[in-house]
């Protein structure tokens, strides 16, 4: 059986999403500018979030994969501890 290959999204993916997400943002201002109905900038400004909470699990997921699993190999206790509470910090804030 062939093992599966775990999917890290690279950077320019993210950079991708990340100039979706602009134009989304031009649009939502575009939206105000224009006095477009509340609700209809609200729904929009809530897609903006939703794709930049996105973007950013993505990141957190590629960090955990890469920077915090090598030092979890390689590095020393306090190294360790101090990349785990680096990590929860981060997920603190994500939660909000």
């Amino acid at each position: 059986m062939k093992a599966k290959q775990k999917h890290t999204t690279t950077h320019e993916e993210n950079l991708a999403r990340l100039a979706r997400i602009e134009g989304q943002v031009r649009g939502v201002r575009r939206m105000v500018e224009e006095g477009e109905y509340c609700i209809d900038i609200i729904t929009q400004v809530q897609a903006v979030q939703s794709a930049l909470g996105a973007v950013g699990r993505k990141i957190l997921e590629k960090h955990l994969d890469t920077c915090v699993t090598n030092t979890l190999q390689s590095k020393s206790r306090d190294d360790m501890d101090e990349k785990l509470r680096e990590v929860m910090k981060v997920m603190k804030r994500m939660c909000k």
